[in-house]
């Protein structure tokens, strides 16, 4: 079973918390809030983003290589998560 099904409760209610964020940021530009509270919210809302990044991050290297015993599956897992920390670094 996938990791992001073993843990889906957890990460919608992450989603959830960040797209609350994302709304707030959206509800600040259209207010016309002062520059520094907005650049406050984006970052609050990159933190998040961050963290969720990294929890999953952390659940695919465990799941996907540390603890696959054939070789071809844990290269796989590897190469995914070498892809995916390349185009989330760009």
């Amino acid at each position: 079973m996938s990791h992001t099904i073993t843990h889906k409760p957890k990460l919608l209610a992450r989603v959830r918390r960040i797209r609350g964020q994302v709304e707030a940021l959206e509800r600040a530009v259209e207010s016309e809030i002062g520059c520094a509270d907005v650049l406050q919210l984006v970052a609050s809302v990159r933190g998040a983003v961050n963290g969720l990044t990294a929890e999953l991050i952390e659940h695919h290297l465990t799941e996907h290589v540390l603890d696959v015993d054939d070789p071809a599956l844990r290269r796989q897992g590897a190469e995914d998560l070498v892809e995916v920390v390349r185009t989330y670094l760009r």
